[in-house]
């Protein structure tokens, strides 16, 4: 899957040492604090479903029926957001990050107000469907302007503090909203400080975010030097692929890479779906306030964001090898923490189902971080990196919209325990994947430790 040594199965590989500058920790900070600005624009949904659930049942539309209708249009904006994801890599790497940041970010604001204007299902679905669209271009950009600042010895570390950024951001904006709400906000006024915040940091990246070190005088980051571009650069001299097809085929003819695609598809269910019910879990089924159901579930991400730090830093010591063991053991527990999630009854005791919740996303969250993060930039280098994390974004949430409209009626029809069940096998299942990836890395290890001998 991944690419590169560990000392006893690949060639050795000289460490890059490229130092950290102002500049480092400056592009660090502009990316990390506009992608957690995505997050006031996308979270609000989630925060907002009980209020605008209930605005919708008290103008007569059923609440089932409400309630599927708007996980149908959650499931629309994962569709556009997965859709979105293939195209936003090329363009990225081809045009570069910064383009694709900022114009994620520029679209994000004007398609939430326009949400906030709405007042019915055709034009919620419309809003969030251009919302969900244009953010897609925002990971694919952090991740090449990435590549172009930091060397491939540190990764695993940047990759995950930049990670925080949907995590602790995805936290922080639910904690943001939960004081809104408590002070008696309105769904829409949760949308309006969202676009506002998010106008602010776009300003910040705009005027201060460079696209690589190189116009600054700086020395340019080394990339993995088996990243699969590597030999074609070898021959052709050229460290820069010509065209979209360039890109594509070395990404597509590496059976590791489909292998992550696949765990792609698995952890991006689960992730969405928490990301999704997990407020309305909590009030229907726990009991909880929509404040504190807000609240509440800010611990997933928060606790998901300290298992990604912790897990980033591991695999730059480990190797990426070790990314692919770390997978296979943290599906594994995932699968036994939510069959104990399932067999929770409803109205119990509060403090059991919340601290489930947060222990799914200790398990789950910081393998999943890898997957469009380091194995992405060890995959595609600098020239297409954030190709690579657009595909296999892209097809991660091309299951992710399952978990709107699917997520619902199963909960609607079977019971939410009944869901956490099917949950428990797509994670036993990304477990099982997560295996033979390691398999296929230590495979290509050897072949590339006798090519060398």
């Amino acid at each position: 899957m991944s690419i590169a040594a560990t000392p006893t199965t690949m060639p050795p590989i000289k460490r890059a040492t490229t130092g950290i500058t102002r500049w480092h920790i400056a592009t660090v900070a502009l990316l990390g604090l506009g992608y957690t600005g995505y997050y006031f624009c996308r979270s609000d949904y989630s925060v907002a479903l009980p209020l605008i659930l209930a605005e919708q049942v008290g103008r007569g539309v059923p609440a089932s029926i409400a309630q599927i209708r708007l996980g149908s249009i959650a499931s629309l904006g994962v569709l556009a957001y997965a859709v979105g994801k293939f195209p936003s890599g090329g363009l990225a790497d081809l045009f570069g990050g910064k383009r694709n940041f900022l114009g994620g970010m520029a679209g994000s604001i004007l398609f939430t107000v326009l949400f906030m204007l709405g007042g019915g299902f055709p034009l919620f679905t419309l809003a969030w469907i251009g919302n969900r669209f244009v953010q897609s271009l925002g990971w694919a950009g952090l991740v090449k302007v990435t590549s172009r600042w930091f060397s491939f010895s540190s990764y695993g570390t940047v990759m995950a503090i930049l990670s925080l950024s949907y995590l602790f951001g995805d936290a922080a904006s639910r904690e943001l909203m939960s004081i809104l709400l408590a002070h008696s906000m309105g769904w829409r006024g949760l949308f309006l400080v969202g676009a506002g915040l998010l106008a602010i940091l776009f300003v910040a990246n705009l005027i201060f975010l460079r696209e690589s070190p190189e116009g600054l005088g700086l020395a340019s980051a080394e990339e993995n030097p088996l990243n699969v571009y590597a030999e074609e650069t070898n021959i052709s001299h050229e460290s820069e692929p010509k065209g979209m097809l360039a890109i594509l085929r070395p990404l597509l003819s590496s059976a590791s890479f489909w292998l992550v695609c696949i765990l792609s598809l698995c952890t991006t269910l689960l992730r969405e779906t928490f990301n999704l019910w997990t407020p309305t879990y909590f009030t229907q089924v726990v009991g909880l306030s929509n404040s504190a159901a807000a609240s509440s579930s800010a611990l997933f991400p928060l606790a998901g964001g300290v298992a990604v730090l912790l897990a980033g830093i591991l695999s730059d010591k480990l190797g990426p090898l070790g990314r692919g063991r770390i997978l296979y053991i943290g599906l594994l527990l995932t699968a036994a923490a939510l069959g104990c999630l399932a067999q929770v009854k409803a109205h119990g005791p509060v403090f059991i189902p919340v601290a489930l919740v947060a222990l799914v996303a200790f398990l789950l969250i910081g393998p999943y971080s890898y997957l469009a993060g380091a194995m992405s930039l060890d995959f595609g280098g600098k020239q297409g990196c954030a190709t690579a994390s657009g595909m296999i974004d892209g097809v991660g949430y091309l299951a992710g919209v399952l978990s709107g409209n699917s997520m619902a009626h199963i909960a609607v029809s079977f019971g939410w325990q009944t869901m956490w069940v099917v949950l428990a096998a797509v994670a036993a299942l990304s477990s099982a994947v997560a295996a033979v990836s390691v398999w296929e890395q230590r495979k290509r290890a050897h072949a590339l430790q006798l090519a060398t001998a």
